[in-house]
C-alpha cells in the first residue's frame, strides 16, 4: 500500500485543494503542518523536498515528492481514478481546468502570502493597501468565472455537471481567503450557489482550513 504524506498548512488554500482531493478519493495520509509566518517551511531539511519552499507538497512511500498543488491532483487522479476529479470527454476535461486556471493561475498566484509580504517589505504596502490588491485581481477573477458558470450549459449543481471536479476543489479553497479579505461575493449568485453545495459534503468539510490539526 503506498504511504503519503502530506507537507501543509491548515490555512493554504493551495494545501486544502489537495486535502478535499484525498478526501474525495478516501486515501489515508499523514499530516505534516508547517507555520507559514515564521517560516517553517524555509529550513534545508524542507527545502530539499521542496527547493520552492512552499506547500503543498506530496511525498510518496517516504522517496519521491511531487508539488504543486494542481499537478497533485492530476497525479492523484490518474493513480487513483474513483471517484474522478475530472469529466470522461476532452472537452469536459478541457472545460475543467479552464475553470481551475481562473483561480489557480490568474487568482491565487498574485494575491497569496509571499506576494502580500513583498508589497508590504519593499512598497511599504499597508494592511488597506494589502486589502485592495488582494480584492482587485480577485474580483477580476470572479467577475469571469461567474459569467462562465451562470451561462454555460454544462454547468450542474457543482462547476461542471452534478459531480464535484477539480473546479469546485479550487472554488472551495479560494473562498476561504476571500472571505478572510471581506470580499462581497453578492454579484455571484452562481458561484455562491455551488460553494453551497460543497459546504454540505464530507470530504470538503475535512479538508477546511479550521478543521486541520494545526489551525489555531
Amino acid at each position: 500500500m503506498v504511504k503519503y504524506t502530506l507537507h501543509n498548512y491548515f490555512r493554504s488554500t493551495t494545501s486544502a485543494r489537495v486535502r478535499i482531493a484525498l478526501a474525495i478519493k478516501g486515501i489515508d495520509y499523514n499530516y505534516k503542518g508547517y507555520a507559514l509566518l515564521p517560516g517553517e517551511h524555509k529550513p534545508k531539511a524542507y527545502l530539499n523536498l521542496n527547493p520552492q519552499g512552499l506547500v503543498p507538497s506530496l511525498e510518496i512511500d517516504g522517496k519521491t515528492i511531487i508539488t504543486q498543488s494542481m499537478a497533485i491532483l492530476e497525479y492523484l487522479d490518474e493513480v487513483h481514478p474513483s471517484p474522478p476529479l475530472l469529466p470522461t470527454s476532452a472537452l469536459g476535461r478541457a472545460r475543467v481546468r479552464s475553470l481551475c486556471q481562473i483561480i489557480s493561475t490568474d487568482i491565487h498566484p498574485i494575491n497569496n502570502l509571499r506576494i502580500l509580504q513583498y508589497l508590504e517589505n519593499n512598497f511599504e504596502a499597508s494592511a488597506d493597501d494589502k486589502k485592495a490588491w488582494y480584492l482587485n485581481w480577485a474580483h477580476a477573477g470572479f467577475e469571469a468565472l461567474e459569467t462562465r458558470l451562470a451561462n454555460e450549459p454544462e454547468t450542474g449543481k457543482f462547476c461542471h455537471g452534478n459531480t464535484p471536479t477539480m473546479a469546485d476543489i479550487c472554488l472551495y479553497a479560494q473562498m476561504f481567503n476571500n472571505t478572510r479579505f471581506g470580499m462581497d461575493m453578492r454579484a455571484y449568485s452562481t458561484i455562491i450557489r455551488i460553494h453551497k453545495h460543497c459546504e454540505n459534503l464530507e470530504a470538503f468539510i475535512a479538508g477546511a482550513p479550521l478543521n486541520q490539526p494545526d489551525a489555531k
